[in-house]
């Protein structure tokens, strides 16, 4: 698609400016670490990201929205064979992997291979919207490996993974934000979306709780499935954020790439 990483870099951005300044005026926690730090590092990280998928697009030229475009000129794909309506089309897409998405979160939660680069997200001793995009590069790779597999496997439109891609980015970013919603909306809101206080429990210290509330987009996967935790037990100011490293090193570029790899 034309101009389709602009538009997608422009939204992106201005999403990001937009809840960066929504946390920073309605807090719903205190830091633990310097903003300056953290956020040096995380987007470092997301740097490296950037770089990673640069290099797998020299290897493999078509990406998620490439992958569509070849699957849908090659007839490959479920949804290539049905001939539905573009719009039931997209609506259908968004949904499958949005539910991929979820399963593939727990599953990294599960599986000790994946859990150890999974971490780096979850090192973050606070939680805000540059959270949303600190993955360590193999994860990243992995999560795009996994999405062209299934776009030649569900056949959906162009402008589906577009639509697909900023929707998960924004949400991303609204649940990672470190933002004070009424508990009022919050209770209606998160009915159909993950709201920062539910996503907010999935990076708690405590295992019970990191492991549930899998959800990015939509919150009706952990409700259907029995992961949804409401409340966190110590509460929303008290809780702990991050994983046992309790001190400076995960806002360290090199410690945070280096911990997949340590022994502990």
């Amino acid at each position: 698609m034309e101009n389709e990483a602009v538009i997608r870099l422009s939204i992106f951005i201005g999403l990001f400016a937009v809840f960066a300044t929504l946390e920073a005026l309605w807090p719903r926690r205190e830091r633990s670490v310097t903003r300056q730090k953290r956020w040096l590092t995380n987007w470092a990280i997301t740097f490296l990201d950037a770089v990673t998928l640069r290099i797998l697009a020299l290897a493999m030229p078509l990406l998620a929205v490439g992958a569509a475009i070849d699957a849908n000129a090659q007839g490959w794909g479920l949804l290539n064979q049905l001939g539905w309506p573009i719009w039931l089309e997209t609506v259908l897409a968004i949904l499958f992997f949005d539910f991929a998405i979820w399963a593939q979160h727990l599953i990294t939660h599960k599986i000790p291979l994946l859990w150890r680069f999974h971490r780096v997200h979850h090192s973050d001793r606070d939680i805000d919207v540059t959270t949303a995009v600190r993955f360590h590069p193999v994860e990243i790779a992995f999560s795009m490996l996994l999405k062209i597999g299934l776009v030649y496997l569900l056949g959906p439109s162009a402008l589906a993974i577009v639509l697909f891609e900023i929707l998960l980015n924004g949400t991303a970013m609204f649940n990672h934000a470190n933002l004070s919603l009424p508990l009022p909306v919050d209770r209606v809101l998160r009915r159909i979306l993950v709201t920062p206080d539910m996503h907010r429990i999935h990076h708690s210290v405590h295992r019970a709780e990191h492991d549930s509330n899998y959800g990015f987009a939509l919150s009706i996967w952990d409700q259907l499935f029995g992961t949804y935790i409401a409340q966190p037990k110590a509460g929303h100011t008290k809780m702990t954020i991050g994983l046992e490293w309790q001190d400076d090193r995960p806002a360290q570029l090199g410690w945070s790439l280096k911990l997949p790899f340590l022994r502990k």
